[in-house]
């Protein structure tokens, strides 16, 4: 019996040691080849795939700033906090008398349970994104003039996960993770306790993986609601996806509630640009395809578009971890109109009419990249700028960067993390840092 137990205990620990390099080769993480420069622009560089069976995990820990510290402003340009003690800031709304709700909010409690569920939940802590949503809106003023807001008050309260607001005469619409909502608004007011009418249902069956609604409205009244798929590339089936993945544009009139444009993995910011009826968006796309796929990209957004998820990508790349589509589809697929780098996670957005800082941001988008979880090196962790030319649409240029420093230097860990970027109504920049609870003002020297 002894004789055969030594060349036993060699296979097994021969099986030990292939299974090993095996595991190890299987998770070690994807190493990007290009920088985000690279893949960004009007025309990125399109990497290969590298299909992953576990995800490429870099998630920088959330720290805070330290004492003195603050995010570095472009050159001219000076940064200074405007708020604090805030609980997950995510969006912000600047009303015509120069208040400023602040949506505080997180992910509603999940409800994918097993091994993939608690390895999120792990996630989102090491990423400060997980505990309990404070499901408020709260009002900052700024009554002297000094840059700092000095009323700090909770506006509306118990809404599901708030996220998109816009303000439309005396009606104001909060995108609640499962709901649209309408809150009647009178200005001045410091609290509104209103019990709001429900304009529509919002989908949020499932696992409610991209929780947030963000909404934007257009010129005639209509609302514009951005809705996350549930899934990365629709591994639960498309049924699960129904009006997901997608704009939607609901009439507040009555409730009517469309498909506007499909096959957008995750359109977060909506706006439009100034004095058009163009809707614009940013867009988070699929995971697992390596660190330099697939470009997160800003695009404007017309009636009928399909943007290709979960088949394509950026304009008829094929994915095919995903069962084939009809060819003829492949075809009508939209390219978007600018990247913004891998997994660089753009939450937030805004036009820059109406800014003073300077001529370099006269005309264009500023984006709040929250930064990545899933790239090897980190990627985004910023606020960025890409002009427009006269024609209303992206220049053959690179982004310029407003804010930075978020991320420490080792990159692993990072101080803040930019959600929403708005323009003030004296012309400075409003940044939310959902990851250090406060709100940074931009203005010019």
């Amino acid at each position: 019996m002894r004789k055969f137990l030594k060349p036993v205990l060699l296979i097994l620990l021969g099986l030990l040691i292939v299974g090993g390099l095996v595991l190890y080769y299987l998770t070690r993480p994807d190493v990007a080849r290009f920088s985000t420069a690279e893949l960004s622009g009007r025309v990125p560089v399109m990497a290969s795939q590298k299909s992953e069976i576990f995800p490429t995990i870099r998630i920088p820990a959330v720290q805070g700033w330290p004492a003195g510290t603050k995010p570095r402003a472009a050159e001219g340009l000076e940064t200074a906090l405007f708020a604090k003690d805030l609980d997950s800031p995510r969006t912000m709304l600047v009303l015509p008398n120069g208040d400023i709700l602040v949506a505080e909010s997180r992910s509603p409690e999940r409800k994918d349970g097993g091994i993939e569920g608690a390895v999120m939940k792990n996630l989102m802590a090491k990423a400060g994104a997980s505990g309990t949503s404070a499901n408020r809106i709260t009002l900052l003023r700024d009554t002297n003039g000094d840059g700092v807001a000095d009323v700090q008050t909770p506006y509306i309260e118990g809404v599901n996960s708030p996220y998109g607001m816009v303000l439309s005469g005396d009606t104001l619409y909060v995108a609640a993770t499962d709901a649209l909502l309408a809150f009647p608004y009178k200005a001045g007011e410091t609290k509104n306790a209103t019990t709001p009418k429900k304009i529509a249902d919002l989908p949020a069956k499932g696992t409610n993986r991209h929780w947030t609604k963000s909404l934007a409205i257009a010129p005639n009244g209509w609302l514009y609601v951005g809705v996350g798929a549930d899934s990365n590339i629709g591994e639960s089936g498309m049924n699960a996806e129904f009006r997901r993945a997608a704009v939607l544009e609901v009439r507040p009139e009555n409730g009517y509630v469309r498909t506007f444009a499909a096959g957008i993995r995750n359109p977060v910011g909506l706006a439009f640009y100034p004095g058009s009826d163009r809707l614009w968006t940013v867009v988070n796309e699929r995971d697992m395809l390596g660190s330099d796929l697939v470009p997160d990209y800003l695009t404007d957004v017309s009636e009928g578009d399909f943007y290709g998820w979960p088949w394509y990508y950026w304009g008829g790349h094929i994915d095919h971890r995903v069962d084939p589509e009809l060819d003829s589809r492949r075809q009508y697929t939209k390219r978007p109109k600018y990247a913004l780098g891998a997994h660089t996670a753009p939450l937030g957005m805004t036009f820059t009419q109406g800014q003073k800082l300077d001529d370099r941001f006269a005309n264009g988008a500023l984006v709040a990249r929250h930064g990545s979880w899933n790239r090897e090196p980190a990627a985004g962790y910023d606020v960025i700028f890409i002009p427009f030319g006269q024609n209303g649409q992206p220049t053959n240029t690179l982004p310029i960067t407003l804010l930075d420093q978020f991320l420490a230097s080792d990159g692993k860990t990072t101080r803040g993390r930019p959600a929403d970027v708005q323009i003030a109504k004296d012309g400075s920049v409003l940044v939310a840092d959902d990851g250090a609870g406060v709100i940074w003002r931009v203005f010019a020297k």
